[in-house]
């Protein structure tokens, strides 16, 4: 549920902040004030897509922040868990900021997160039903994903098994398309990749190995340099006569004489020992060194010969060794696979017959259980017309079988709503016969029906009544309020009956201030939702009789909350 709704150099808002209760809320006010830019807002705090237009003119960016209460949803929890966003509060602070260089920035809960996974979030929080929902009702494609939400769990785990059943065989029947149709060029590739496997086999990289043999190569490079400071500092240390060590060692036996005299004597002595005893083991180090030390030409040419082979291979197959290595897997790995098909086109055909089996079987299933939502779906949808004066529509959910060589990605099935509003005429597509409020009717019947499933705690309705009078209109005001009882709805409306059934009603209005145009938005009382009202039945003139009516209506509004 929305909480707080924070606004600021959005659009035409410079500032706006808005508190929102359960229950049903009604946005209000003339056309272009402002009241589909406060929906815009919401849009972009669940995932929206977003961009530098809508920053206020003359600001560097627009900040947009929302307060939600959390529902109890498991599968949110363990989103929001894979994110690392923490939620010790039961609720969710959305923050995005746009800056005019386009640059997007979202946070829930003080993280920063990606749109598509501030998208995925949204989805639990809020539903926006608008405009866009009646143009998807008009594309046929679109029914059938109508349909599995409406199916749910129930039908999941088939759809599951279609899914997993189907990218198999897509794969197989792509590797027998590109086995048919490039056999030869297939063959050319396999040759290739065969002789650098072998290649690569035959140089026996080892890992760490260059950084070893460059090593080597500069120590016998150096052979003459190395052995020259090593005999140098050996002899400086223990030469023949007046050496170093020797005169170290004689100054240590003089300390020693009187280190028990004074304190600061015996310090002394005691580094003058520790140095000689440190001169002296370099200089058995120096000695095992220079003893060790033998010219091996041979190894030499071997390492230089074996750093100009890696050399090679780096230049055909990868800036490393680990690289090489790498591909090395992947080819063999290919060559395997080809292995498997050399000569066995047939076998892989036959496995392709197997996996269409499989399709097959998964389909029929999936098949049988839309078919048996869909008929629950009819059902559903022809009491909730009924309610909204479409009592004599006829409804049916037709299934057409793609043709036996096709499959889709989501059944064997082509699946389209028809309807009948009037009767004795036959059945024919929703996309072509459907009027703007006959849609609206239909698509908040099945906001209706998928409300009750989904458990979505915020649904925003943007003029939805649009097209309808009358009876007709005081129906779907009734349905909107029917669904606030179970989620937060907010609905944006020009319709009167609507408001008045609205437990909260906000106006919007256009302002000038500083030569400047701006979007100010104020709760109103029950006394200011009367003359609001008046106003939304007889346009700029309210008269007695149009307040009276106003008065009327929310009356009957009040009652029937307490029936």
């Amino acid at each position: 549920m929305l909480q707080e709704l924070s606004v600021k150099n959005f659009a035409i808002i410079s500032s706006l902040q808005l508190d929102f209760n359960m229950g049903m809320t009604v946005l209000t006010g003339e056309t272009g004030a402002g009241k589909s830019i406060i929906i815009d807002a919401m849009g972009l705090l669940t995932g929206g897509r977003g961009s530098s237009d809508y920053i206020r003119q003359g600001a560097s960016k627009c900040t947009l922040e929302g307060l939600f209460k959390m529902p109890k949803n498991q599968s949110l929890t363990h989103l929001l868990e894979e994110l690392g966003i923490e939620t010790d509060e039961d609720s969710l602070v959305i923050q995005r900021d746009i800056s005019t260089s386009g640059k997007n920035v979202c946070r829930v809960n003080g993280r920063i997160v990606n749109i598509a996974n501030l998208r995925k979030i949204g989805e639990f929080l809020v539903d926006i039903h608008g405009q866009n929902e009646h143009q998807e009702l008009m594309q046929s494609e679109k029914h059938l994903g109508m349909l599995d939400d409406f199916g749910g769990n129930e039908l999941l785990k088939i759809k599951e098994d279609y899914e997993g059943s189907y990218s198999e065989y897509k794969l197989i029947e792509t590797k027998v398309r590109n086995r048919q149709k490039n056999e030869k060029e297939f063959a050319q590739r396999m040759d290739m990749l065969q002789f650098q496997s072998d290649e690569i086999a035959a140089s026996q990289l080892v890992l760490g190995e260059e950084e070893q043999l460059i090593e080597e190569r500069n120590k016998l490079g150096n052979f003459q340099k190395i052995a020259d400071a090593l005999t140098t500092s050996y002899e400086a240390i223990n030469g023949d006569g007046d050496s170093s060590l020797d005169k170290i060692g004689y100054a240590m036996n003089e300390l020693l004489s009187i280190e028990t005299l004074d304190s600061e004597y015996k310090s002394l002595s005691e580094v003058l020992q520790n140095s000689y005893y440190l001169l002296q083991e370099a200089s058995g180090d120096l000695s095992r060194h220079i003893d060790g030390l033998e010219l091996d030409e041979n190894r030499l040419n071997e390492v230089e010969t074996r750093l100009e082979l890696i050399r090679q291979m780096k230049r055909k197959y990868g800036e490393s060794i680990e690289s090489i290595l790498d591909y090395y897997q992947e080819i063999t790995q290919e060559l395997a696979d080809a292995d498997f098909l050399e000569g066995k086109t047939g076998e892989l055909e036959t496995l392709l017959i197997e996996k269409r089996k499989q399709v097959t079987k998964h389909g029929l299933e999936l098949r049988e259980i839309r078919k048996k939502i869909a008929k629950k779906l009819e059902k559903d949808i022809l009491r909730e017309l009924k309610e909204l004066y479409m009592e004599r529509t006829e409804f049916d959910i037709r299934f057409t079988e793609l043709p036996d060589e096709e499959f889709g990605e989501d059944g064997l099935d082509h699946v389209e709503f028809f309807i009948t509003t009037n009767p004795g005429e036959p059945l024919k597509p929703l996309v072509r016969v459907a009027s703007g409020g006959e849609l609206s009717r239909v698509m908040l019947a099945l906001k209706t029906i998928f409300s009750k499933s989904q458990g979505i705690t915020s649904i925003v309705f943007d003029e939805v009544d649009t097209g309808v009078s009358g009876r007709v209109a005081q129906a779907i005001a009734d349905k909107i309020y029917q669904i606030s009882k179970g989620s937060q709805v907010l609905c944006i409306t020009h319709l009167p009956q609507v408001a008045a059934v609205a437990d909260y009603q906000y106006f919007i209005e256009k302002e000038i201030i500083g030569e400047r145009t701006e979007t100010k938005v104020r709760r109103l009382k029950k006394n200011e939702r009367i003359a609001e009202i008046a106003r939304m039945l007889s346009g700029s003139e309210i008269t007695k009789l149009t307040t009276e009516h106003a008065k009327e209506l929310l009356n009957m509004a009040e009652h029937e909350r307490k029936v």
